[in-house]
């Protein structure tokens, strides 16, 4: 934080000091994503006139006094893309290849061969189409699958994702799917949208994917069609509650990949967000436009802006 702190004074505060520091203040940097503190810290009147979150998703910021405000929100789109894309080809290679069940049986001492599956030509839909989303359509195309979208508008030969779907089109192209990756923002849209009506209609050899926010899915359901054997698998990098609580059934399943929310986590994440928190600092200071712009109706950043 060394070049933030030549362009402006700094003050670093926990959550139980939010409420205390935000009077006055003209930035805030929302360096935990994950906390709901902000909330309850909101002033009655006023505020910072820029929050800017480290994170893609801003649904934690969402809450109507900020919403109301003149307080502009940015996010942290573009330093997530490309790892989370990479993650996600890993973690359809993981499945196709049963690496989980080699793993547990090295761990077992017992060689049983099997056949597994090509990932050449399978069908994968990436449900969102901002940037995290088509980085794992090119990543994903890359691998040799056949990639489309859903998003909401609808195009026909779109770069990264090739045929788009519109959003309410959604259940017939979850049925033509291999893989479903969910890689949308959490809006009151999207909010549960993969439920029990939505994986019953998946292919019953299909996997589920959720790189976006665990609150996209209806996690009772998806643990019930597990079950039942109406989907193959899940690969989960995010979840309702955080963490996973040990009684989750979702550990124990065989054809289940739990991991922490850490698919766009690589080495130096923290020094990249830094970077684009201050080289945004820099553009508010000298009054030009902020990049990362989020539309506060939608809940995500505008498809108007590059930044």
């Amino acid at each position: 934080m060394a070049e933030a702190e030549r362009l402006a004074r700094v003050r670093y505060v926990r959550e139980t000091a939010l409420a205390e520091a935000l009077p006055g203040a003209d930035v805030l940097f929302m360096w935990d994503f994950l906390s709901d503190a902000l909330a309850g810290a909101w002033p009655e009147s006023g505020g910072p006139g820029w929050v800017h979150i480290a994170s893609a998703g801003v649904e934690r910021l969402m809450f109507p006094a900020l919403i109301e405000s003149e307080t502009k929100v940015t996010n942290s789109r573009g330093v997530f893309d490309e790892p989370i894309a990479e993650y996600v080809l890993g973690l359809v290679l993981a499945l196709a290849k049963d690496l989980p069940g080699t793993l547990r049986l090295q761990g077992e001492r017992r060689w049983r061969h099997r056949e597994t599956e090509r990932v050449t030509g399978a069908r994968a839909l990436v449900v969102g189409t901002g940037p995290i989303g088509r980085a794992i359509g090119r990543r994903l195309s890359a691998g040799g699958l056949a990639v489309t979208g859903v998003g909401r508008t609808a195009r026909d030969a779109d770069p990264d994702l090739g045929a788009v779907h519109p959003m309410e089109r959604l259940d017939e192209a979850l049925a033509e799917a291999d893989y479903v990756v969910l890689a949308a923002p959490l809006t009151p849209q999207t909010r549960g949208m993969v439920d029990a009506a939505a994986l019953d209609r998946m292919r019953p050899s299909a996997r589920l994917i959720n790189v976006g926010r665990g609150a996209l899915v209806a996690e009772p359901d998806l643990v019930k069609a597990l079950r039942a054997g109406r989907i193959a698998g899940a690969a989960l990098d995010v979840f309702e509650d955080e963490p996973l609580p040990p009684s989750s059934p979702l550990w124990d399943m065989p054809n289940v990949i739990v991991s922490p929310h850490m698919s766009g986590d690589v080495i130096g994440w923290r020094d990249e967000l830094v970077r684009l928190f201050t080289a945004n600092l820099g553009r508010y200071v000298s009054g030009r436009p902020l990049r990362n712009v989020v539309d506060k109706r939608l809940g995500y950043v505008g498809s108007n802006q590059r930044g």
